[in-house]
């Protein structure tokens, strides 16, 4: 699929209907992710093991990295990553605490 000009949009409607697709491409990518992270909680015996700062700083610096290439503001992937490994360690939590969240809320 070739991505449209987005300096050039034909409509808000055109706009809001490709970021609407980006957004099914982004949530099937995050449900990808939580696969692997549910996987890897599944190996951590303890909060601290779940929390891992290390870690954390390690993929905050590659991701920064990531977005100066893709020509992403790193300020804003940053922060998306940080609330996504937020949310991730709870789901962690959650598992490693025998509680297993449902899918939806």
């Amino acid at each position: 699929m070739t991505a449209p000009d987005p300096t050039a949009p034909a409509s808000l409607g055109e706009v809001r209907e490709q970021i609407d697709a980006l957004d099914r491409r982004i949530v099937g990518l995050i449900a990808e992710r939580q696969q692997w992270v549910v996987a890897a909680g599944s190996l951590k015996s303890d909060e601290q093991g779940v929390r891992a700062p290390a870690r954390v700083d390690q993929v905050i610096a590659k991701v920064r990295g990531l977005a100066t290439e893709a020509g992403a503001s790193p300020e804003v992937v940053e922060r998306s990553y940080r609330a996504m490994i937020g949310a991730f360690i709870e789901l962690e939590l959650a598992h490693l605490r025998g509680v297993h969240p449902t899918a939806s809320r």
